[in-house]
Parts: structure tokens; sequence; C-alpha cells
């Protein structure tokens, strides 16, 4: 190999300022060259909230700042933004060139701490790590030197209230729909929720209240890991993990029994019959609309797609392919998980494809080389219709294969999304909706 990867659907270190962005009031602070924060913009898209993307203050380091240093730049950026934005919570993140030349960005923002301002440090240079893992250290950092300082209470406990760590902002860009559909099925069952992230979140008063959460809930394979471990330790928070994105009706009921079961061990009143009931209703609404889809499945049998290859993160994966086998018959090929997963999780990603079914193998493969996963998928060849769900990149290559393609993960280019979710009932409903959508345009 030469080092090189093709058309990568992640971001280093500093794409992390999304976290922030999706904070409501949050900003983030670059202390980094100029074009950190245009190339976060251009790779999100439409991404820039409260004050992010190439609005968010910067240091714009330059050769100057190499050679002097840039303390003291970031020390006058920040000040002046106090001066120019209303915020409530500030978040100081570096870039490759102030990590290298040795700034102490953190001095810099603990003097302001000290004055009583609400503001946070993270060592993001972009040779750190993804933006993955970034979303992992700026939570973290924001509990430690934010929350600690502010929280409502640290010791007494809600075990109604739970804190979700569930889908990085932007980087998925159903986030926002997604949040909305977990609030609403946990407070179906009788959950109070702090999201912490967009508009159905309140800000960082939510944030104040993360000691007082019961337990936490994480919804990823490996993303959010450190988050959760972290706040254990910190907090005496146990944590329950579902190590993927449920869609639809199987998988958000699984899901839902096993975060009420895992709450009635932390002590929480979650009656039975009030669990069954919402689940019942919701998959009555759920399954009635899959009844009425029978007949439009059964007289374009032949013309709807029935195998899919994904490009996506390791949680989208997994969740697309249950989902899309069990629920619409649509056989999953060859998968490729593109968000450059740590070599550590990578055994408990392919055992969870293993279960997805018994009869079948689904062909797992870790390729953050988005350009080798298209060439494996060119030389693939199956009977039937074929279906590409991935980013923009992917739609040349279903037009070559001649197969459908929905956009669905970054770069996303040819769809706007706005408050759109694949999670829960109504995601699955969305995404059928979205794949047979893509179909019936095929027709004249």
């Amino acid at each position: 190999m030469s080092g090189f990867i093709e058309q990568q659907r992640f971001m280093c270190a500093i794409g992390g300022m999304q976290t922030v962005v999706a904070i409501p009031r949050a900003v983030p602070i670059l202390h980094s060259g100029p074009g950190c924060g245009v190339m976060v913009s251009g790779f999100f898209d439409r991404a820039k909230g409260y004050a992010g993307g190439n609005t968010a203050p910067c240091s714009n380091f330059t050769e100057r700042e190499v050679v002097f240093g840039g303390e003291e730049k970031l020390e006058t950026l920040i000040r002046n933004t106090y001066k120019v934005l209303d915020t409530d919570l500030q978040v100081v993140l570096t870039g490759c060139t102030s990590a290298i030349v040795g700034d102490d960005a953190g001095q810099v923002a603990k003097r302001f701490a000290e004055e009583g301002k609400p503001i946070v440090y993270v060592d993001t240079p972009g040779f750190k790590c993804s933006n993955f893992e970034a979303h992992s250290l700026i939570v973290n950092a924001v509990i430690d030197q934010y929350v600690d300082r502010y929280a409502y209470n640290h010791t007494e406990k809600d075990p109604g209230l739970v804190n979700l760590f569930a889908t990085i902002p932007y980087q998925d860009p159903f986030w926002k729909g997604n949040l909305e559909e977990f609030k609403r099925i946990f407070q179906g069952i009788g959950l109070r929720v702090n999201l912490l992230f967009g508009p159905h979140s309140g800000g960082v008063e939510e944030w104040k209240s993360i000691p007082q959460a019961g337990f936490n809930v994480l919804v990823s394979p490996w993303y959010g890991l450190p988050i959760v471990e972290h706040l254990e330790e910190k907090y005496g928070q146990p944590f329950y993990h579902f190590p993927y994105l449920p869609i639809g009706g199987n998988e958000t009921t699984r899901f839902l029994r096993g975060l009420a079961e895992f709450a009635r061990t932390q002590g929480v009143d979650l009656p039975k019959e009030r669990v069954e009931g919402f689940v019942a209703q919701e998959e009555k609404v759920f399954y009635e609309e899959l009844d009425s889809l029978a007949t439009f499945l059964l007289e374009f049998r032949y013309g709807l797609p029935n195998f899919v290859h994904v490009l996506h993160d390791a949680s989208y994966i997994i969740g697309i392919s249950k989902f899309l086998l069990h629920e619409t018959g649509i056989v999953p090929k060859e998968q490729f998980v593109t968000d450059n997963v740590p070599e550590e999780y990578h055994e408990g990603i392919r055992a969870e494809m293993a279960k997805i079914s018994d009869k079948k193998t689904i062909p797992v493969f870790f390729q953050p080389d988005a350009g080798a996963a298209q060439q494996q998928i060119r030389e693939a060849s199956y009977p039937g219709r074929g279906l590409i769900i991935g980013g923009g990149w992917d739609k040349q290559l279903a037009k070559d294969k001649q197969y459908d393609f929905l956009s669905a993960s970054l770069p996303s280019p040819y769809r706007l999304v706005m408050t759109t979710g694949y999670a829960g009932y109504k995601g699955g409903l969305r995404l059928i909706e979205d794949i047979y959508g893509k179909v019936l345009d095929t027709y004249n």
C-alpha cells in the first residue's frame, strides 16, 4: 500500500469542532491555521450552527506564529470573542501547527476559566486521531472542565433520568432526526433523557444535570465508549450499551426491552405494562404500514432491489443490514465500514454482523479507503437488481453498475437532510420510503 486513501469519509481531530457546534449556544475557538475551519465547513456542508464552519473564531496561525508562538494572539481572540458573540460555552481546539510549535493553549484557556468564564480546552491536532475519536475527547473535556464546575448536583441521582450518547453530530447526516426519535421512544416507556446536542436538548443547562442521571445509554459499536466509561468512573454511573443503530420494528423493540430491563436493575420504576403497551402501539403502527406495502411489493417484486452494498460507519452498517434483511427482504452483500475503526473493536463488530443471519454470511470489510471499497463492488456480480447506500461519491458507481442509489452518508451533496432520521420505528419507515422512492423514480 502507498499509505494514501481515496474518498476519505471522516475527518481529522479538529473536525470534532462540530460536536461543539451541536451544543446550543456553544462556540468552538480554533487555534489553528485559517484553512482548518474552511475545510471542516466544506466537508460537512450546511453545518454552521450558532458559530461553526468557516464562521468559527480562529487565531489564523501563520508563519509569524510558527516562529514567535501564538499564545498572545489566542488570548486576544478569546477576549474579543466574548465581546462579539453572546455564548454560553467556549471550547478552544488546537490545530496541527499550534501543537507542533508547542503553544500552551490550555494555560491560556485556564486564565479565562479562573476569571469565571465557561471555557474548555481540548488538544485536537489533526494528526492525533479522527473526528470520531475527537468527539469523545471533546465531550469528556466539557464534562471535566465545565460540568464539574457548574453541575447542579454531583452526588444525588435521579433514577428516571438518563444521558444519551448515540450519534456524532454532523458526521451523521441524520443526527437531529435520530435524537428526536430517541427522545420520543425514551419518553414513551417512561424515561427522561438528556440529549445534550441539537434543538431538542436544553443546551448547557442540560449538560449541568449530567451527574444526576441514574445511568447512561450508548448506541454505538465503538465511538463514544470512552465517554460512558469515563462517566462510570467519575460519577459512578453504569451504562447500557446497544452496539448499533436500531432501525425499524424488530430492532427498536429489542432496544427498548433491553433498555427497560437495564433501567429496572438500576432501581427505575418502569412498569412492564407501560413498556409493552408502548411497544405494542408502535409496532401496530409500523407493521400496519408494512402490510399496506405488501401489494406494492408483490406487484413490483421483479423490479425491486434484492441485494445491497452499504458504505457507512459501523453503527449504520449493522443497523441497516439487520433491517433490510429481516424487514424488507433485501439481502446485504459486501458491506464496507468506512469510519476507520480501531483494531480492538473489529472482532466485536464482526461478531454482531454474524448474528444477523444463521443462514447467510454477510461479508464485512473495514475499509477507510472508499476508493478500494468501490473497486470491490465494481468487481462483484450478482443476479437481480442491486442497491448502493453510501455517500455522494458512490452515485456514479451505482450508475455504472445500473444499481439504485441512496445517499445516506457523508459527503452528501445530492441530498438535503434537515430533520430526517433513520433511528427507531419512524426511521425504519422513512428508510423504506427513501429506498423505494428512488426505485420508483426509475420507472417512466
